[in-house]
């Protein structure tokens, strides 16, 4: 619902240039000159300066290719996603610059529209929506220029535009100060786990002793290796993947089917409950137990790890998890362009083996850090999802002309989430 007097224009309607960026090949590039600002240097609200990672054309270039420069002030709009439509202001950064065809370049009429007030209109739920309603593609959603070009902006009197743009600074400043604390506090609980866990082995390295894990292990394999998704059926058997595999625990989003004959040629990669799965490509040596709820389940491209009875899967589950695991696993990885852990790197790893109730304390005391650990993850992801939505709510008052000053410290509790 938009406030009563305000007016409403396509977006290329408001513009004084209002024109995609240039087709600049691999051979037209060259090691300095002109930048060329790319999809990835546009983020949600912001530009992603990435300097490491800047490309360039010569001036000879530019002009042979009759490129269209991109001056500070203009906002640059991502024609792909993630997510299409996503805006940023271009800052001053020194650098005469272009952007790629994948980018639309806005100069907006500063009559009509200013772009910080666009900017910010960008990061709504109502602008997201309404880009998505004119996007294509099936696999990989885009919009083009002329339809970007369609989507409707509010556009209330240049004053009102100021004062709205104030408002959500002060108070956008003020979110990002907070959801910075929150992901400093979610990272620091993050690395006091991994402290904890790598304490568990370097404090006693030398008492424990090493064995290669062949030598404690009844089973040591590897899951159905190969293409197989034209078996997957909507239920039956849970075939786990990679994905599946997170530290700890097995996730079982996505987890996909295959039927009970399939499952039955497939014996070498059958699971129990107890055996340890170990993530080969990807994050290699990210290990879970199987757990109770999986009594019957089959896997794709896993190393199956069945325990003996001088080692607790559980045990084996924090040895691959803790940095000591992960510092052993990068020593035997295999592969040039995807790392691999297999089957043979894993008969040959070197894991500690105190004795059995040893390793049931270590279990028990790894349990009760890690519940603490995911009780601090889920409040800083609980605080971190409430901030979210505060923007949205801002951004929704914003544009329905709902949005005052006082807002800011009262009933949104701003201040309070800011310094926290």
């Amino acid at each position: 619902v938009m406030r009563e007097g305000w007016e409403s224009l396509p977006i290329s309607k408001a513009c004084e240039l209002f024109t995609d960026g240039n087709w600049i090949e691999t051979k037209d590039q060259s090691s300095g000159g002109i930048r060329l600002v790319q999809t990835g240097n546009v983020g949600l609200g912001e530009f992603k300066d990435r300097r490491n990672k800047a490309r360039f054309i010569s001036e000879s270039t530019f002009s042979r290719l009759k490129c269209q420069e991109v001056v500070a002030g203009d906002c640059l709009v991502s024609r792909l996603p993630d997510p299409v439509g996503r805006s940023c202001i271009v800052p001053a950064t020194g650098d005469k610059m272009i952007t790629a065809v994948d980018c639309t370049i806005i100069r907006f009429d500063q009559s009509k529209l200013i772009a910080e007030f666009f900017n910010y209109y960008c990061q709504s739920k109502r602008y997201l929506s309404d880009i998505e309603a004119y996007c294509t593609g099936a696999t990989r959603k885009r919009i083009s220029r002329s339809n970007l070009g369609k989507v409707e902006l509010p556009l209330p009197p240049l004053p009102e535009q100021k004062r709205i743009v104030a408002i959500l600074d002060e108070a956008f400043a003020g979110i990002d100060t907070a959801i910075a604390n929150t992901e400093k506090n979610l990272a620091n609980a993050r690395e006091l786990f991994e402290s904890y866990l790598n304490s568990v082995f370097t404090k006693n390295d030398s008492a424990w002793g090493k064995v290669r894990l062949e030598a404690v292990c009844e089973k040591i394999t590897v899951g159905h290796v190969g293409s197989m998704a034209s078996r997957y059926k909507p239920e039956g058997v849970p075939l786990l993947r990679s994905q599946n595999i997170r530290p700890f625990h097995v996730d079982m989003n996505k987890v996909v089917f295959i039927d009970e004959g399939f499952h039955k040629e497939l014996k070498k990669s059958t699971l129990q409950p107890g055996d340890l799965g170990i993530v080969r490509t990807g994050y290699p040596g990210t290990a879970a137990v199987i757990p109770d709820f999986l009594p019957v389940a089959n896997c794709s491209d896993l190393v199956i790890v069945r325990p003996g009875e001088q080692v607790l899967s559980d045990f084996l589950a924090i040895v691959f998890n803790s940095y000591y695991g992960k510092k052993e696993v990068a020593g035997v990885l295999v592969g040039t362009a995807q790392k691999h852990f297999n089957v043979t790197a894993a008969k040959a790893a070197l894991i500690p083996l105190p004795i059995v109730d040893e390793q049931r304390r270590v279990v028990a005391e790894s349990k009760n850090v890690r519940e603490e650990h995911q009780r601090l993850e889920s409040i800083y992801q609980q605080k971190l999802t409430a901030l979210a939505e505060l923007k949205q709510s801002l951004l929704q008052k914003a544009f329905s002309g709902e949005l005052t000053a006082d807002q800011l410290v009262s009933g949104d509790g701003l201040k309070d989430e800011a310094v926290a």
